[in-house]
């Protein structure tokens, strides 16, 4: 059942939104050739605590990390791990969600690990456009599939592929609400767009076949022919003024970094 948000919920959940954009900024202040991906997590755990948050991933149906940690040809769920070191010229997406008041804020993005490749550059640059047409589609009267459609169109015009076997979904007072929100599909398809629904939008966009498969530690997915995946998100309202994105910068005690992202 899709769980329709009150205004007053919304503006809420700003605040869930706020403090996990700000914890993926500090994620990616620390993304750098050498480190590792346990030492980005300690740091976003402690900063969600910090600001009186709950990371959301820990232990969700036994996830281990606060952050997934998704590098290369990893698409999504990539366990932080003090054996993962960065390297020059790697890209990392970095999920973080974090639950403040009763609701949930979830966002990803991408990031590159020193000097990238033009390649690599412009798979993260297209996804990251698959993400803001997404977005444009999220309007009352639409429908789920004019959203995935946006998305599948733009990265399949630039030569790529998108992931099927994992999509956003609703977003609430748990992590996973529906709808599911697939990153394909066919205009004016699914199911109607109203005033109230919250909805995470994440384009998975892969350099070569979109077929997945899972790591012997049941979580990481990765690209079957071993092609490079970037991965964006955010959580956003659907009001009558359009899409308001949730997981944003406000003011607050936690000071969002700047960067561009």
């Amino acid at each position: 059942m899709i769980k329709i948000k009150a205004p007053q919920d919304i503006e809420e959940m700003k605040i869930a939104g706020s403090l996990s954009k700000a914890a993926l900024r500090r994620a990616g202040a620390l993304v750098r050739p050498g480190a590792t991906t346990a030492e980005i997590d300690a740091a976003v755990e402690g900063f969600i605590r910090l600001h009186r948050g709950v990371p959301t991933f820990k232990g969700y149906g036994g996830f281990p990390g606060s952050i997934c940690a998704s590098r290369n040809e990893e698409v999504v769920h990539g366990i932080p791990s003090p054996s993962v070191v960065l390297q020059e010229g790697d890209i990392i997406s970095i999920d973080t969600g974090a639950t403040k008041a009763g609701w949930v804020g979830d966002n990803a993005w991408t990031f590159y690990v020193g000097s990238v490749s033009e390649e690599a550059k412009a798979l993260c640059e297209c996804t990251r456009d698959c993400l803001e047409a997404g977005i444009a589609q999220a309007v009352p009267g639409n429908h789920l599939g004019d959203i995935g459609a946006a998305v599948q169109e733009l990265a399949e015009g630039n030569g790529y592929g998108v992931v099927r076997d994992y999509v956003g979904h609703g977003v609430g007072r748990i992590m996973h609400e529906e709808p599911s929100v697939p990153n394909y599909g066919r205009r004016k398809h699914g199911v109607k767009l109203q005033v109230g629904m919250v909805i995470a939008i994440e384009p998975m966009i892969v350099m070569g076949s979109y077929d997945t498969t899972v790591l012997p530690n049941r979580w990481t997915v990765v690209t079957r022919d071993g092609g490079w995946a970037a991965h964006y998100e955010n959580t956003l309202a659907i009001t009558a003024g359009g899409p308001v994105i949730l997981t944003e910068d406000s003011e607050g005690p936690w000071c969002p970094m700047q960067g561009g992202y």
